[in-house]
């Protein structure tokens, strides 16, 4: 190992993960303090009132659909796609899982615990049943939620005795049951349409359900009986509701739709308090809300996450941005200050490197996923799977030029100068000035490339043929000078800063390091401590360092001088393979998976 150890800096969290025409499970905790939320295998807790502090839990093999707070506040319920529950630990960094189970057979959508901690109500997709109540001490059934033909959407414990559960489903009803052990009452068929949301008042005496229909009722929460309607008029809300939240006093409910707005409803009358206008776009559609304390959050169907101001409702007080898709590119500006990363829908997002603090670039993007990105003089420069090259000013964190490319672009390099490499899937481009100056189409697949400093050879990595090409440069001008063989497809090449090295990594796990100007190897074999493909490489700015991200989850970090030694980060971006990786200084790491996130990472001496 290097003279080194690496500590975990901090997580730039995901957001969360949302699907058009289904609600989410914003969860809040007792206290007040914290939110938590769904994406992929993650489940990201973060403070309300300061989100860049954030933790995330990582430990469900598969997707994570819903996660809520006991009563007490120091247990965390996760379900998953599979039907699977775990109960973790929420005071300890490690999250001890207390236990796990298996209630259903398919997807679970939602889940509440009762009030004294003992027993959870889960809902979703099933095979015999769609809701399951059990202890969460042994697993135990404590009744029969049924009565129910199709899935649950959203399900609700009545916070005091006696306990009551309603269940809300796509069958159009809602189910009450009596318990424990519980047993099943009756069924309500007011709405018309898919139930999707369902909450008790804190205080137990009603609940408020929301349907596809657009209608929110309210019910006694000892006998079910309906006791009132939000909007009596009329639906209260021109599209279907996908989120309901009470004020801590029971006296006020908030409501969310995919009209795109929220609002806040006097429980006893159903009369409209307040109205908050989200946007015009499908992406402003609502999709979830929780009232926490004096916090009154939605999640857009984005998954931007707003702050509602009760004394400003035309603009959300805050409104916490980011990636709710896996981040396929990163760069970073040469002051090391701002970090843009870019995402498998296209959204490309700046971050500052110390605060987190982010926005998204403005203007016009690619349409679809970004492939690669870099940064030279005062100019991000990306490529995506919409065929194009497009330039984003640093300074106005805008969109600029676009520059279409005669195949797909897998990767790009760039140099002062105004001019760029492009690897495209039958060609490789040179671009100056926003123009396209050479094109070249070649036999192989180009997937990565990278320019010497001094602007005389390019390599270009093939994936189908495994070689990596060299090619030198004169003037706009592409001559091959010679190839070099590699066990897998190339995945990365980088000249190292200091023009001393080429490195490539190819998805045989192999990291091969070049001595210039002969291309001798270096390292043909001794450098493959990863276990799967290897998607990045980035060089130190001092090119004594560089380092490497997998999908095998890890980054290793390693050394040109000291060449048998490594620093290994196992599980990185944990059940989350490491897409890109780039470096803030000597000593600073970032890095960006398929989790949708960005860490940060300090490399200190022993």
């Amino acid at each position: 190992m290097l003279d080194y150890f690496v500590i975990a800096e901090g997580i730039f969290a995901t957001l969360p993960r949302t699907t058009r025409g289904a609600a989410i499970v914003l969860g809040g905790d007792p206290k007040g303090k914290n939110f938590l939320y769904c994406n992929g295998n993650s489940v990201v807790i973060r403070d309300v009132e300061n989100p860049s502090v954030c933790d995330i839990y990582t430990e469900h093999s598969v997707q994570t659909t819903c996660a809520r707070y006991s009563p007490s506040g120091f247990y965390i319920c996760s379900g998953d796609v599979s039907g699977k529950v775990r109960i973790w630990d929420t005071t300890r960094k490690e999250h001890i899982l207390k236990n796990e189970f298996q209630p259903l057979g398919g997807t679970i959508k939602d889940l509440a615990w009762s009030q004294d901690n003992q027993r959870i109500v889960v809902g979703g997709e099933g095979r015999e049943r769609f809701g399951h109540v059990f202890n969460t001490e042994t697993g135990t059934s404590v009744g029969d939620i049924m009565g129910q033909s199709k899935a649950m959407n959203a399900v609700d414990f009545k916070p005091s005795r006696p306990f009551r559960i309603a269940t809300a489903s796509e069958d159009n009803s809602i189910a009450f049951f009596h318990g424990p052990p519980f047993k099943f009452q009756f069924t309500i068929n007011d709405h018309s349409r898919f139930v999707n949301a369902l909450k008790y008042s804190p205080n137990g005496e009603m609940f408020v359900s929301g349907g596809a229909e657009g209608k929110a009722f309210i019910y006694d929460g000892k006998s079910g009986e309906k006791i009132g309607q939000l909007g009596e008029l009329s639906p209260a809300h021109k599209g279907g509701i996908y989120g309901v939240s009470f004020s801590p006093d029971s006296k006020q409910v908030l409501t969310v739709s995919a009209d795109k707005t929220a609002k806040i409803w006097d429980v006893p009358s159903g009369t409209l308090v307040q109205e908050f206008a989200m946007g015009s776009t499908v992406d402003d559609m609502q999709v979830a809300c929780l009232w926490l304390g004096e916090n009154l959050l939605t999640v857009s169907l984005s998954g931007v996450i707003n702050y509602l101001d009760r004394a400003c409702p035309e603009t959300p007080r805050r409104i916490l941005k980011g990636h709710s898709k896996p981040i396929t590119a990163l760069a970073v500006t040469q002051d090391k200050g701002t970090v843009f990363t870019a995402s498998s829908d296209g959204t490309i997002c700046h971050w500052n490197a110390d605060t987190a603090e982010n926005d998204f670039v403005g203007g016009k993007g690619h349409s679809n996923q970004v492939q690669d990105m870099v940064v030279v003089d005062d100019v991000v420069i990306t490529c995506g799977m919409d065929d194009s090259v497009m330039y984003i000013d640093v300074a106005t964190k805008q969109y600029g030029e676009r520059v279409k490319m005669p195949s797909q672009p897998r990767g790009l390099a760039a140099a002062s100068g105004g001019l760029v490499v492009v690897a495209c899937i039958n060609h490789v481009v040179l671009v100056r000035n926003h123009a396209v100056v050479f094109t070249q189409k070649v036999d192989f697949e180009p997937q990565c490339a990278s320019i010497t400093n001094d602007l005389s050879e390019v390599a270009v990595g093939g994936g189908m043929d495994q070689k990596v090409y060299i090619y030198t440069l004169a003037g706009d001008e592409l001559t091959q000078k010679q190839t070099m063989d590699h066990n897998g497809g190339i995945t990365d090449v980088k000249y190292s800063p200091d023009g001393a090295f080429l490195v490539a990594t190819d998805t045989h796990r192999k990291v091969v390091l070049y001595e210039l100007p002969e291309y001798k190897a270096l390292t043909s074999t001794e450098w493959g401590h990863h276990t799967a493909k290897i998607n990045s490489v980035a060089w130190a700015p001092d090119s004594r360092h560089l380092a490497t991200g997998s999908l095998d989850t890890s980054i290793i970090i390693w050394s040109t001088e000291k060449r048998s030694k490594t620093i290994i980060i196992k599980g990185a971006h944990p059940m989350s393979q490491v897409t890109r990786i780039a470096w803030l200084d000597d000593t600073t790491l970032v890095s960006v998976g398929q989790d949708s996130c960005v860490r940060k990472w300090g490399i200190k001496h022993h």
